[in-house]
């Protein structure tokens, strides 16, 4: 089982849990990232987290997420992550947002409590989505994806809700 690095307000790690105990109605502040994956034509990789997920089951959200390992680097994390959620091998990395921090309670009473490094990528192919981490991917038009979010924000992620304008602004998506 994977281990989640604790953070405190500042940001500087403090201990680590493993990734089980961390996601609670009281969570504490840890590190994650989340990761926009582009393909050439300028298409967004939007996934639907799978309906086994602790926190917003169901719910559409950016290619994916997911926490570094306390011995291992950003970069590092979003290519393992890539690779086992989506059977993706990602190139051209960036951290867009690097400071990005959000809290946010889903329906069940969990809490995501995090600083949250985003990142874009490109991708050249399709995923292969591994059935325990999304039930559903689709490449859409970001200006289409902002029309809905605009629309119908509870389908969506808050994260994605929060760092998609974030995102259009840097001119990254």
């Amino acid at each position: 089982m994977d281990d989640v690095t604790l953070l405190a307000e500042d940001g500087t790690a403090v201990g680590t849990l493993p990734k089980s105990e961390v996601h609670t109605n009281d969570t504490p502040l840890h590190l994650a990232f989340s990761c926009y994956v582009l393909d050439r034509e300028g298409r967004l990789l939007l996934t639907r987290r799978a309906l086994a997920k602790k926190t917003w089951p169901g719910v559409w959200t950016n290619s994916f997420c997911g926490h570094p390992r306390p011995d291992e680097t950003m970069d590092e994390a979003v290519r393992r992550h890539g690779l086992g959620e989506l059977g993706i091998h990602l190139v051209d990395i960036r951290t867009a947002l690097p400071d990005y921090r959000y809290r946010a309670v889903d329906a069940s009473g969990i809490v995501e409590n995090e600083i949250c490094p985003v990142h874009v990528a490109i991708l050249d192919g399709d995923p292969t989505a591994n059935p325990d981490e999304v039930s559903e991917w689709t490449w859409v038009d970001v200006h289409s994806l902002i029309e809905a979010v605009t629309h119908v924000p509870f389908a969506f992620s808050p994260w994605l809700v929060e760092q998609l304008p974030l995102l259009r602004r840097l001119g990254e998506v």
